[in-house]
């Protein structure tokens, strides 16, 4: 049997904080998630100003970051290099950047998904919260 790492509270508090000081030093109105390697939801807050929709659509960029173990961008570049059957892919809805896998030594612990400004911007926050634990 094989041990894994895993994500604590403290870990969530730590990504949760550090995307939410990205987002305000750029005066971006976001939603942050933070889900399991699983894609369950462990974390959501949605700073002030934040559209309601983003708090949809942040989860399911970070629900498709930890499934497929990848950026959520790499599902959205194969949709507009137009393989547009990807769009029936079962359970995943977030095929959009801005969700980011947390990953350690080769195994992916779950991941952080962001809305609300632009897609690169998106990934830049969780990418910022992401780095706050420093995995190496």
């Amino acid at each position: 049997m094989k041990t894994k790492p895993m994500l604590e509270l403290s870990d969530i508090k730590c990504i949760a904080a550090a995307a939410e000081a990205e987002a305000l030093q750029n005066n971006w109105a976001v939603t942050i998630a933070v889900v399991d390697d699983g894609g369950h939801l462990l974390w959501l807050q949605r700073l002030d100003g934040a559209a309601a929709l983003s708090a949809h659509i942040a989860p399911a960029k970070a629900h498709t970051a930890a499934l497929g173990r990848r950026e959520s961008k790499g599902y959205e570049d194969v949709i507009n290099g137009g393989r547009n059957s990807f769009l029936s892919v079962p359970t995943i809805s977030g095929m959009l950047e801005g969700g980011v896998p947390i990953m350690k030594d080769g195994v992916c612990l779950g991941a952080v998904g962001v809305s609300g400004v632009k897609s690169t911007e998106d990934a830049q926050i969780a990418r910022a919260g992401i780095a706050a634990l420093d995995l190496g």
